[in-house]
C-alpha cells in the first residue's frame, strides 16, 4: 500500500497547507493530527515528523498524543474500520469469539488490513457501551449486541458502501 512518490509529494503540499491555520496557536495538535490522518488514512512516522516541524511542536509530544488516543493510528487502515471492545463487559460476553470469527471471515488479524483494503480489524478498550455487550465500533457507528451469526450481513451491508 505504498503511496507513489508524486501522489505522496502532493499529499504533503496538502497537509502543509492545512496545518497553516494551527501555526503559532496553543491546544491544537489533536486537530491537527486528525488532520494529518484525513489527509493520508493514517499517520506514519515521516507525517508524524512532518507535523512537529510545521508546528514547531516536539517530536515526543506529537508521538505521545498519537500512541495515547485510539482514534489515531499508525498503521495503514482498511476502508471500513471494525474495531472489537475487549472491555470487561464485552470480553464476559463474548467479544473474544467475535474477533476469532471476524479474523475468519476477513482473513485479516487485529492490526492488520485486509488484501482488498476494504476492511482493517482491531481490539479497542471499553467504548462505554457496556449495556449493549459485545460491541464492535464500525468508524463512529456502535453495533451493540453482535453475534458471529451476524458478522456475515455486516460485513455484506459494508462491502455495498
Amino acid at each position: 500500500m505504498a503511496v507513489r512518490p508524486a501522489k505522496e509529494k502532493e499529499l504533503y503540499g496538502q497537509l502543509t497547507l492545512a496545518l497553516e491555520k494551527y501555526k503559532g496557536k496553543p491546544g491544537v495538535l489533536i486537530a491537527a493530527l486528525q488532520e494529518a490522518q484525513q489527509v493520508f488514512g493514517y499517520l506514519p512516522r515521516k507525517v508524524m515528523i512532518h507535523v512537529a516541524n510545521e508546528l514547531t511542536i516536539p517530536l515526543a509530544e506529537v508521538y505521545s498524543v498519537v500512541s495515547f488516543y485510539s482514534l489515531f493510528s499508525t498503521v495503514p487502515v482498511g476502508v471500513h474500520r471494525l474495531e472489537v471492545c475487549m472491555g470487561t463487559a464485552c470480553y464476559v460476553r463474548g467479544a473474544e469469539q467475535l474477533l476469532k470469527e471476524l479474523q475468519k471471515k476477513t482473513g485479516a488479524e487485529p492490526g492488520k488490513v485486509t488484501a482488498d483494503g476494504l476492511f482493517s480489524v482491531a481490539t479497542t478498550r471499553c467504548v462505554g457501551a457496556c449495556s449493549a455487550a459485545p460491541v464492535i465500533k464500525i468508524g463512529e457507528e456502535l453495533h451493540g449486541g453482535a453475534t458471529p451469526g451476524q458478522l456475515d450481513a455486516l460485513l455484506e451491508e459494508l462491502k455495498k458502501r
